[in-house]
């Protein structure tokens, strides 16, 4: 683990070429985040909930309702690949976002049940891509063209880079 709190696992690494088994093991991290998140904030009080991962950090709760928030966009992200010739797609303000009431307000159970049922249809999306597919992509309006080879790989370290953030803080609290 790093010991800056903002990239417990560092920072994303480039995309590189994956095997087919280097593949299907960033599938499995993307599969396993709902059940890994939602074990990482079990028994957490609503007031550990509501204290941030790092100091001027998000929230617990932040945290989760992003991984959400992040993981709709790029399930719709992935599907556009599939069904346009290179979209453009925007990026959004995730900071802002975060700032929205939800994020601030709901539980965090609303934002994994969302995760299961994203992530479970976004991981039979992936599991079914031929290599063909795999090289399809969009157009970022920040990051530029992204293949959805790269885009797996992105969101495995996001996975692992968000959970992190509250397992590591839960260490660090002795929660």
């Amino acid at each position: 683990m790093s010991e800056d709190l903002r990239y417990p696992v560092g920072t994303c690494p480039d995309a590189v070429e994956q095997t087919t088994q280097q593949r299907h093991a960033s599938i499995a991290v993307i599969a396993a985040l709902p059940e890994n998140l939602r074990s990482a904030v079990h028994g957490l009080t609503e007031s550990q909930i509501d204290t941030p991962y790092r100091e001027g950090g998000w929230t617990v709760r932040q945290v989760v309702h992003h991984i959400a928030d992040s993981h709709i966009n790029a399930y719709v992200r992935s599907r556009r690949a599939l069904t346009e010739d290179w979209p453009t797609v925007n990026a959004y303000d995730e900071k802002l976002w975060a700032q929205l009431p939800d994020a601030h307000t709901l539980p965090v159970d609303v934002s994994l049940h969302l995760l299961e049922a994203l992530h479970r249809r976004w991981v039979v999306l992936f599991e079914a891509l031929t290599d063909e597919q795999w090289q399809r992509g969009y157009i970022h309006s920040a990051n530029g063209s992204q293949r959805l080879a790269e885009v797996v790989q992105a969101y495995e370290w996001h996975c692992r880079h968000h959970l992190a953030h509250v397992t590591e803080l839960r260490k660090r609290m002795g929660w």
